[in-house]
């Protein structure tokens, strides 16, 4: 009953998108986000996917606002589907980041992901992280201090730096790579 689309033909299969899901692809971790933010990473797009009303009582420091409702819309596309910078979609959970991800993805978008646990996660791990046990392993505090500062410099924690955190640790998870975007071939032949 559904009409078939025949102005943005689906690109990947539902289970094609699934498998991705599934593996965990289109996840990056509010410690990657925050070190790549610390270091002014030019290859960072962050997009708030939450209503205008929403982004401006708050967002993330050079985030843009894309509105779940408008993510398909033509004006978005040349953010959304590009091979220089990697776009992270957030909201408050994962739930609508995840949406506007599925729907990128679907049209074959590349270069999107989503910010582990939103807005909410952010907050309970970079601005205002639990501190480790004394006994706890090295990793963890360094994890920890790692988080502090960065939250410091974000906006959180006790007061406001502007240098990167002095670190002996690396932010837990790993920065996915940009895929280029494939040029379109030109037209063969003459007139």
């Amino acid at each position: 009953m559904v009409p078939q689309n025949t102005t943005k033909p689906y690109k990947l299969t539902s289970e094609q998108v699934l498998k991705e899901i599934q593996e965990g692809s289109q996840i990056v971790t509010p410690d990657v986000v925050a070190d790549m933010i610390v270091k002014k990473d030019p290859s960072l797009q962050l997009i708030d996917v939450r209503t205008p009303t929403e982004y401006e009582k708050f967002s993330l420091e050079g985030a843009i606002n894309i509105p779940l409702s408008e993510i398909l819309s033509d004006k978005w596309t040349d953010i959304l589907d590009q091979g220089t910078k990697m776009n992270v979609f957030y909201s408050n959970s994962t739930l609508e980041a995840n949406e506007a991800w599925m729907l990128t993805r679907q049209y074959g978008y590349q270069n999107n992901y989503v910010l582990q646990g939103g807005l909410n996660y952010w907050t309970d791990v970079i601005t205002n992280p639990f501190p480790p046990a004394n006994t706890s392993p090295d990793e963890e505090i360094a994890k920890y201090n790692f988080r502090k500062a960065a939250g410091k410099i974000l906006g959180g924690g006790d007061s406001i730096s502007t240098t990167a955190p002095a670190l002996g640790a690396k932010p837990a998870g790993s920065k996915p790579a940009v895929t280029p975007k494939k040029k379109k071939k030109g037209a063969s032949g003459g007139c």
